[in-house]
């Protein structure tokens, strides 16, 4: 599976996580002059990006002696065994002693080395990271502006703040999904119409739209499924979309 995960500066444990559990994370990179590449070896030098790297070393028996417990330990995590709330509250308490901390610690800095330097050589990598870095955080300001009761959450618990956390954003696929229902039905008008509908100008149309949002209205929770079927597909005449005639 190929995932893209946003994180603030490209975090080693972020950063760990994804490859064992056969995906890569792709971080936005902020403020190179923070950030440490790590050499596979000591003798490794480098013809024109030597001065990256420093003294810093893998330290790979550390990962093959873990290897292991974070093969385990990201197994129960998939098969809902073990929380990430429980798992960070481990690493935060006394983590430089621990085993996994210190094991995910290094298996990070060899994933994030990996990916700066995939950043610095690939431009496609570059625009694929700023487009969908553009998207989340179009998401993020979308479900901000319906967190009702202010941005920070007022509890310590991390099981509260998931729970918080998780309904915000189910509040807003909701309201995304209403307004993109809207917009398919607006579409599909148009086309039965006769009108031709240009993919570039929907293509521009975005459902995260907020002023037509109450967000201190009158909540119902109606669980009834509709009677009617709602569409969901651009129902678009041929031609309609792609125009075989000049126009």
């Amino acid at each position: 599976m190929r995932s893209t995960a946003l994180s603030p500066s490209g975090c080693w444990r972020c950063s760990a996580w994804p490859r064992s559990s056969d995906s890569t994370s792709f971080p936005r990179i902020r403020n190179w002059h923070d950030l440490n590449f790590y050499r596979p070896d000591a003798k490794v030098r480098h013809k024109h990006i030597d001065s990256l790297f420093d003294d810093n070393v893998i330290d790979w028996a550390l990962i093959e002696r873990h290897w292991k417990d974070l093969l385990r330990t990201g197994i129960s995590i998939r098969e809902g065994r073990l929380s990430s709330v429980t798992l960070l509250r481990r690493l935060g308490n006394h983590s430089k002693r621990n085993r996994i901390y210190k094991a995910l610690r290094e298996l990070g800095r060899v994933v994030r080395t990996v990916t700066l330097l995939r950043y610095l050589s690939e431009p496609e990598l570059r625009v694929q990271i700023t487009a969908i870095t553009n998207r989340t955080e179009a998401f993020h300001g979308f479900a901000t502006h319906l967190m009702i009761g202010g941005r920070l959450i007022g509890h310590n618990d991390p099981d509260y703040q998931e729970r918080v956390v998780k309904f915000n954003e189910l509040i807003a696929n909701c309201a995304i999904y209403s307004t993109a229902l809207d917009i398919t039905d607006a579409a599909n008008a148009l086309a039965a119409e006769g009108h031709l509908v240009d993919p570039d100008d929907l293509a521009t149309v975005s459902p995260l739209i907020t002023r037509t949002l109450r967000r201190f209205g009158d909540w119902h929770l109606d669980l009834t499924p509709p009677k009617d079927v709602v569409a969901t597909r651009l129902d678009l005449a041929p031609g309609a979309l792609f125009p075989t005639t000049p126009v």
